[in-house]
């Protein structure tokens, strides 16, 4: 559990009188530090209804800070991806269009609550055509040992150019329990899902040049014809999640802290990624078996592990656990193309193993675990260790070590489509990707934030744009031979001046291999000056200000609609563009409230702006909406 916060939070903060139904005293007062939210890894934080800067960096279609992506020009579109994390846990293939997951809840992004009084959220935000997007969320203890929330994030919106429309739905219902004694503890979860947009392709090469060159019979963007206008992607999925367990011992007291405890996870998820088109486009995507376009690709996974975990007020927190896999990804038929079957499925079951230290010595706070696949054909492995040495309230030094192997993700081992070109089977062809991260980094609100990793890849595995015959893109997964060395260096800074503030955050990456097929920038940056006050008696807080966004330019991934992936090309280059964004923010109560003028300069620094090669950025727009807590 996370540190309380500081005691001057507590001014921006919830009181909330009521009818307490977890308290017998029925002129109870609730702080904010009552209402929980517990994450997947049992750490804990509040609901924090203050206006922050922060706050609105993550006002957002995903909630969450941008600051290394780039979104494409239609909300609920996908986001290319500035920088890369190569730190995981995970030991499983991903599945197919990659690009379409930013919006796709896993495990980990699943939240729980425990609440003194029913609790609701609504997110509300304008979009650019003829739609919103809304994210209405629930949440009530029953008794203080019951809880469940409900939650809906739904998005629709038309875009400003032909065939972009975005319709998306994200479901969650989460519960909570314990018993009276508190040895037995269970919460699990239940998510929908469903994401479609519309594709087009992006602009011809003759639009893209009418687009730099900002000419006025295209300033309505609905004028342009993109690559073609009659197809769709769709990713749907749902998950049934489950976590419980009992203590078999459980003592505590002054002198002496030890549980043991038995635990079980069982989670199923069954997931389809499709492609269709009405009819196809030989011209952009190569030959085709059929002329209407359907491909769809399927996935269901089981998992269940059972195992022990032990406490102990010196030792620390131990477990071990055996967990079973079984994983059913493919098609529902064959291909036979160039005297060569691709198979259609990639079916095992398998056992594993994971392992987790955790304990705090003295100042000193230590944190690992590892993991494998007992499977000849799903291998993988990882050890993850983190440590943290806390010098003072306000300064953190942190470092860690993640090395991990796994196979490329499923659509890089095996794909059929309709389309010709997009059929392979590398089952037997490619090698598990194998990277280890070390990384250090302080933490400190006072002096700075900063981090510094280093990567090193090897097996590194990617879609890449292998040639271009009679304007016909030719993309394949590649797997690279060689090591690939990547340094990313991050730092954070805020300065204040009386009601004045200037947040800094910039990064410096670089890349070391013998080909470019590692793209990414060699800086990143985001600079904000604001303005923060109270006004009418302090009912009302506001803040305002404008937000310079910069990236430095270099070959972009592209992206391919079918495969709903990026791919990795060295012929065009994007970036070295300012992006400048008004906004004016409230606060009343528990609502808070924003308005924005997002990429104001559109208009005066140039038009040569895109999110990847042939699909153009946003245009100057004016956004508004709100986050309303209501405590009952």
């Amino acid at each position: 559990m996370k540190p309380k916060p500081k005691t001057k939070i507590l001014t921006d903060t919830s009181r909330v009188k009521t009818n307490n139904p977890i308290k017998s005293n029925k002129a109870s007062v609730a702080t904010i530090y009552a209402y929980k939210i517990i994450s997947k890894d049992s750490d804990t934080t509040y609901v924090d209804t203050t206006l922050t800067i922060k706050k609105e960096y993550k006002y957002n279609y995903l909630r969450k800070d941008n600051f290394n992506r780039i979104q494409f020009a239609n909300t609920g579109q996908t986001y290319n991806s500035l920088s890369f994390d190569n730190s995981s846990r995970n030991i499983m293939p991903l599945f197919s269009a990659q690009a379409r997951h930013f919006n796709y809840m896993e495990v980990d992004d699943i939240n729980y609550y425990h609440v003194p009084t029913p609790l609701t959220e609504l997110y509300y935000k304008t979009v650019f055509s003829q739609g919103q997007t809304l994210d209405a969320f629930f949440t009530v203890n029953t008794s203080k040992r019951f809880n469940f929330s409900i939650a809906y994030k739904g998005l629709r919106s038309l875009g400003n150019y032909q065939n972009a429309l975005t319709s998306t739905g994200n479901f969650r219902f989460t519960t909570n329990y314990q018993t009276r004694n508190g040895r037995y503890k269970m919460r699990g979860h239940i998510a929908m899902q469903d994401l479609l947009n519309q594709e087009n392709g992006g602009l011809t090469e003759d639009d893209v040049q009418r687009f730099i060159n900002d000419e006025e019979e295209i300033q309505d963007r609905s004028v342009f014809d993109p690559n073609f206008q009659n197809a769709e992607n769709n990713l749907e999925g749902k998950r049934f999640h489950l976590e419980h367990s009992y203590d078999i011992i459980s003592k505590k007291d002054s002198l002496t802290d030890n549980k043991l405890s038995i635990n079980n996870t069982v989670s199923f998820q069954d997931k389809f990624y499709e492609y269709n088109q009405t009819s196809a486009d030989n011209s952009f995507f190569g030959t085709s078996f059929n002329n209407v376009i359907q491909d769809k690709v399927t996935l269901e996974d089981f998992y269940s592990d059972l195992g022990l975990s032990f406490r102990n007020k010196l030792l620390g927190n131990i477990s071990f656990k055996i967990n079973y896999t079984n994983i059913n990804y493919g098609y529902n038929s064959l291909v036979s193309l160039n005297n060569q079957t691709i198979t259609n499925r990639i079916k095992e079951d398998f056992f594993g193993f994971l392992g987790a230290y955790k304990n705090k010595i003295g100042r000193f706070n230590l944190n690992g675990s590892v993991g494998a696949n007992l499977s000849d054909k799903i291998k993988g492995n990882f050890l993850d260790a983190k440590v943290a040495y806390q010098f003072s309230e306000d300064l953190n030094i942190v470092g860690g070590l993640n090395i991990n192997n796994r196979l490329p993700n499923y659509n890089h081992l095996l794909y059929q489509s309709d389309y010709t070109n997009y059929n392979w089977d590398n089952q037997d062809s490619f090698d598990t990707v194998k990277s280890q991260q070390l990384s250090f980094g302080i933490e400190s609100e006072k002096y700075v934030n900063a981090s510094v990793d280093v990567s090193n890849i090897d097996n590194y595995t990617y879609f890449n744009l292998e040639s271009v015959q009679n304007d016909v893109k030719v993309i394949k997964p590649t797997q690279y031979s060689k090591s690939i060395q990547y340094l990313r260096v991050k730092v954070q800074k805020e300065l204040r001046l009386g009601k004045f503030a200037l947040d800094n955050t910039i990064m410096y990456q670089n890349v070391t291999s013998d080909d470019d097929v590692f793209n990414v920038p060699a800086f990143i940056t985001r600079n904000t000056l604001y303005y923060t006050d109270e006004v009418f008696k302090k009912a009302l807080k506001f803040q305002t200000g404008i937000i310079f966004n910069y990236f430095s330019e270099y070959n972009a991934n592209g992206y391919d609609p079918l495969l709903a992936e990026f791919y990795t090309q060295n012929q065009t280059k994007i970036g070295g563009f300012p992006r400048l964004d008004f906004f004016i923010n409230a606060k009343v109560r528990q609502t808070r409230i924003y308005l924005k003028a997002e990429h104001f300069n559109s208009s005066f620094t140039g038009t040569d702006y895109f999110s990847a090669p042939n699909y153009p950025y946003r245009d100057f727009t004016v956004r508004f909406g709100l986050v309303w807590n209501f405590f009952l």
